[in-house]
């Protein structure tokens, strides 16, 4: 393991965290590493990542690892490394090194933990080995985030409070991972050009983010078939006249992510029908960006995105009526069934272990609407937040061959219209974006969108200077 430097001051960012969640919570809290999960044999693991939440206030990807949390100060429970370790794995930093690096108050061996469940908060973490270490050392059940309640329930109240704005030492991982991020999209397009298979340009794409001593943030998606929303098949050959959709996020080694996707023309050049659908989802992409800033619901910014490709598919001819009637009745959920976006940070999907309760703002739940229901946020954005802006276009055989929604849809498509866009079957354009004090900022920008500069960077001729997805103003945080 290597230590930060102390010139990247990591814990004094890890203090002031600590300080302020101390500002909203009155009770101790041990928060858990969690552990390795073993794939097929003890010793042969699956690469470990720390909860996100003990990530937060410690800083490093440490195993086995426990804090506690008390009135701003940490405490570090980490066991040395067994004796014979260090033949497999090399020598490892002490524990009181790795408190030092991490600003702890005091380390002890794990042995040495003890805690009252009835006066400690916690958070259930996902690995099951740890949950029954946590339930023991606690002495009772840990419910999961999103039906916890008491002091657990509190503490992740104040938590997702905490999360949701990002400080500076949080931007920084974002823009590291973001930058990560647009060159492994870069060479993902140039991978194109002499691919055979999907898993060719994949490996080029994942190859970016290891050169960079970072992870992927979720599984990759790099397809052809981009009406499977998170397609993880990679089999398939390029064809010249296929749409490839790839969503692909490099990951920091504190846990930090980024999340972009482009869709490009194996071929380098997009047909007419798929230029057209193109046009139309960077249409709602860049009118969604345009109106991000604090104040504005993101709910409102995802039923722009369902009013932009509604108006745009009425003149396409493929649906039929007036676009705002055609939003109400749910028509645009047939090609466009999940939300706009969602919240970005330690995770791609930044506290949705939590449920809800940090999308969702307090009184507020999911809609049963078709084309509300899988809205992962719904607040208002506030300076500080990361959010995906993610408008798409699929044609999905079990949502379009549904006879219950030809029944209902019968009036409003033209399916003898839809007919000629057979070689459209996902197209999704995604960026990631910092609400700022004036408005936002696109992290992402370096990383062209417009179909032209998309079909020249696929030919290998990278515009001399990319457009950059808009901003809602000039302002940055």
């Amino acid at each position: 393991m290597q230590l930060p430097d102390p010139s990247d001051r990591l814990a004094d960012t890890l203090r002031r965290r600590r300080q302020k969640l101390a500002q909203l919570i009155d009770f101790p809290v041990l928060l858990w590493s969690g552990g390795a999960r073993s794939r097929n044999f003890p010793a042969n693991t699956y690469p470990f990542r720390a909860s996100s939440h003990f990530l937060y206030f410690a800083g490093l990807n440490l195993a086995d690892a426990v804090i506690q949390l008390d009135g701003g100060r940490m405490t570090l429970f980490l066991d040395d490394e067994l004796p014979g370790s260090a033949l497999w794995h090399g020598e490892m930093p002490s524990r009181e090194d790795i408190a030092a690096a991490i600003g702890a108050d005091a380390a002890f061996p794990k042995s040495e933990l003890r805690a009252d469940g009835a006066s400690v908060a916690t958070v259930r973490v996902q690995d099951l080995g740890t949950l029954a270490e946590q339930e023991r050392i606690l002495g009772r059940s840990v419910a999961p985030p999103a039906d916890a309640e008491g002091w657990d329930g509190e503490l992740v109240g104040a938590i997702a409070s905490e999360r949701l704005s990002h400080d500076e030492g949080a931007i920084a991982a974002l823009r590291e991972a973001t930058a990560v991020t647009v060159e492994a999209h870069k060479a993902g397009m140039a991978a194109t050009r002499t691919a055979a298979r999907e898993s060719q340009v994949r490996g080029a794409m994942e190859g970016a983010i290891l050169a960079h001593n970072m992870t992927c943030s979720y599984n990759s998606i790099v397809t052809v078939h981009g009406e499977v929303l998170h397609n993880e098949q990679y089999h398939h050959p390029l064809q010249p006249g296929d749409l490839l959709l790839a969503d692909v996020g490099a990951e920091t080694p504190g846990g930090w992510a980024g999340d972009v996707t482009r869709t490009w023309p194996v071929s380098g050049t997009f047909s007419p029908t798929q230029r057209e659908i193109y046009d139309l989802v960077l249409a709602a992409h860049d009118r969604c960006i345009e109106k991000v800033r604090p104040g504005v619901e993101y709910r409102e910014i995802h039923l722009l995105a369902a009013a932009v490709l509604a108006e745009g598919l009425v003149d396409l001819g493929i649906l039929r009526g007036r676009p705002s009637d055609l939003v109400e009745r749910d028509a645009h959920a047939l090609f466009f069934p999940h939300g706009v976006g969602h919240l970005l940070g330690l995770d791609v999907h930044d506290m949705e272990d939590l449920g809800d309760r940090a999308g969702y703002a307090p009184g507020r739940k999911r809609s049963d609407r078709f084309g509300l229901g899988f809205l992962r946020l719904d607040r208002p954005l506030q300076p500080g937040m990361a959010v995906t802006i993610e408008p798409g276009f699929y044609q999905v055989p079990a949502i379009l061959n549904d006879r219950k929604n030809r029944e209902i849809y019968r009036d409003a498509v033209s399916w003898e219209r839809l007919e000629r866009f057979a070689d459209v079957r996902g197209i999704r354009i995604e960026d990631d974006v910092l609400v700022t004090e004036t408005g936002a900022e696109v992290l992402t920008a370096a990383l062209p969108n417009p179909a032209g500069a998309i079909e020249e960077m696929v030919r290998g001729n990278v515009p001399a200077e990319p457009t950059a997805p808009p901003t809602s103003t000039a302002g940055k945080r």
